[in-house]
């Protein structure tokens, strides 16, 4: 089949996913149809917001389909009515097998790691979290266990010490739009060979998992080393952010914090009880981990403004013998 007759149906949400259907677009693909999440209440006066994609969709004239239900029927009509070859998701929800096994040529999905490892909703920032020196994208077809199907194509990337989830996602969403258009061209030219996942696992390699990250789960635990207090900062900044809180008095309640950026300064065995802050008020404020300190550079207290830490030093002093727990 002609690369460009292909007839696709595109799903995503949010801006990773854009970046992809962009490139299909720009490069002539028969984007036949995009199906999206419904708008949701955002903001101040709970306005109905379009997702990333429907918005650029819409910019280029793409039919748009924003089913509340996936197995709801006529959703499944309207999708059958498309006559997709094939269909691609990106950054979207859970397909139930009646949408995902509909087009001849099956549903292929990008997921943001390089499979088997990292399943799951937040590659991203668990590869950085668990101190990744690499990562990178997958393509695979879809199949009844999540993140499971044949591997089609991956591509890799190195994690620099200085990434955070933000440079790192805006990387692996430049590098899976140009996995998508080589796994459609190869698609249409029958030139695949598909690989189970378990194939690509070496013995006594374990899986590592990318669950969905919860507002508790960004609560920063002092008691662990520089270096993972460090990954697990910069594996949730600049969201859904790291935290911790600081008990100000005994009849007040606990203050949350923040945390965006910070570097280790010290490395080392360290008798500082961990979570002790050492600040001069004015430049500077470390806080004490395992072996170590960890400046941080970049923080917010709740309900203020995200501040560089010598910025909030000038409107801020933290009271003698301050720690964060």
């Amino acid at each position: 089949m002609e690369k460009k007759a292909i007839r696709i149906i595109f799903m995503g949400t949010p801006q990773f996913a854009v970046e992809s259907l962009k490139a299909l677009v720009e490069n002539g693909y028969n984007v036949v149809g995009v199906v999206t999440m419904p708008d949701k209440p955002a903001g101040r006066g709970y306005k109905l917001q379009s997702s990333a994609v429907k918005q650029y969709a819409q910019q280029q004239g793409l039919k748009v389909l924003q089913p509340e239900k996936l197995k709801d029927d006529a959703f499944l009509f309207e999708l059958k009515q498309l006559k997709a070859d094939l269909q691609i998701v990106v950054a979207f929800r859970m397909l139930p097998e009646v949408v995902w096994a509909m087009p001849p040529k099956g549903t292929f999905n990008l997921h943001a790691s390089l499979l088997p490892q990292y399943r799951g909703a937040a590659p991203i920032n668990w590869a950085l979290i668990n101190g990744e020196k690499e990562t990178g994208v997958t393509t695979f077809f879809l199949s009844h266990e999540i993140d499971t199907g044949k591997i089609i194509f991956r591509k890799r990337t190195p994690i620099h010490d200085d990434d955070n989830a933000e440079t790192l996602h805006d990387r692996l969403m430049t590098l899976g739009a140009q996995l998508v258009l080589d796994t459609v061209d190869a698609i249409s030219e029958d030139t695949i060979q598909p690989i189970p996942q378990q194939d690509l696992l070496a013995k006594d390699i374990e899986l590592k998992a990318a669950p969905k990250i919860f507002r508790e789960t960004g609560h920063v635990n002092w008691n662990r080393t520089t270096g993972e207090v460090y990954n697990f900062i910069r594996g949730l900044s600049p969201s859904p952010t790291a935290w911790t809180e600081m008990q100000p008095g005994d009849e007040t309640e606990p203050l949350r914090f923040k945390l965006y950026a910070g570097e280790v300064i010290k490395i080392g065995e360290s008798s500082t009880v961990p979570g002790t802050i050492l600040t001069d008020h004015k430049t500077f404020l470390d806080v004490a981990a395992k072996d170590g300190f960890i400046r941080i550079t970049d923080i917010q207290l709740s309900g203020k403004k995200r501040m560089q830490t010598a910025d909030f030093l000038r409107g801020y002093v933290f009271p003698k013998n301050a720690r964060f727990s």
